[in-house]
């Protein structure tokens, strides 16, 4: 069955949506909500006051809080470059976890992914390889990683809708020529959310949604929180 994943919030701002968590306490009954509509997988992306974090204590916080209220529910943490462009301080910081995620995502391409893979998975962190370009693929396929990664994030950058569409397909080319078979999960940014997950469940992989990558429904109405969300998502997948 196709995987159903949220992700709660990532590095979209209040003024965007007043709803949008941060604090553990409201990853938590966001989380809650999600998963009471249908998620299988939590992202989250821990905060530090206003700014988003790789630190420990943050980070261990959020998942303390999200694993109380989600029992059982996988959480990947975000290892993005935009939250720490450094790749050694990035390194430094997430070696030095004491609480771990199931999961983590890793946006392949970026300067240090490689050891930061590595560093991960001896420690018993599952990898979601994220894909937002033809050359994250080839360069994934490259690496060697597939075999010992958990599944592959296909996340176009296009904001337009027919240009997503597009690098989905040509994303999941690559991927096939390069003989990788990971489960794939499919989510877009902005307007083109719904038309990637659409193509998304029409090839029958999974799908990513949640305040990270759109704020509205599928008919344009704003969500009232990641619950609205995941359940339109839920109903998309046949689910409802």
């Amino acid at each position: 069955m196709a995987l159903l994943k949220a992700c709660l919030n990532g590095g979209r701002t209040i003024a965007e949506h007043p709803a949008v968590p941060r604090t553990p306490a409201e990853l938590a009954a966001e989380g809650r909500a999600a998963v009471d509509a249908g998620a299988e997988v939590l992202h989250l992306h821990p905060y530090d006051a206003d700014a988003q974090t790789l630190a420990t204590e943050p980070c261990a916080a959020a998942l303390r809080a999200v694993r109380a209220a989600c029992p059982g529910v996988p959480i990947s943490l975000s290892t993005s470059a935009e939250i720490e462009p450094d790749p050694a301080r990035r390194l430094e910081l997430i070696a030095a976890w004491t609480d771990l995620p199931e999961l983590v995502s890793a946006n392949q391409g970026e300067p240090g992914i490689i050891e930061l893979c590595e560093h991960l998975l001896a420690r018993g962190v599952g990898i979601e390889a994220g894909l937002g370009a033809e050359e994250d693929a080839r360069a994934f396929v490259r690496s060697g990683l597939a075999a010992r990664c958990t599944r592959a994030l296909v996340e176009p950058h296009p904001a337009d809708p027919a240009a997503a569409v597009a690098t989905a397909a040509a994303i999941e080319a690559v991927l096939a020529a390069g003989g990788v078979t990971l489960e794939q999960v499919h989510h877009g940014d902005g307007a083109a959310t719904w038309h990637v997950l659409e193509r998304a469940i029409a090839r029958g992989h999974g799908i990513r949604i949640g305040f990270e990558d759109t704020t509205v429904l599928p008919d344009a109405r704003r969500a009232a929180g990641n619950g609205e969300l995941v359940r339109a998502a839920a109903e998309m997948l046949g689910r409802g």
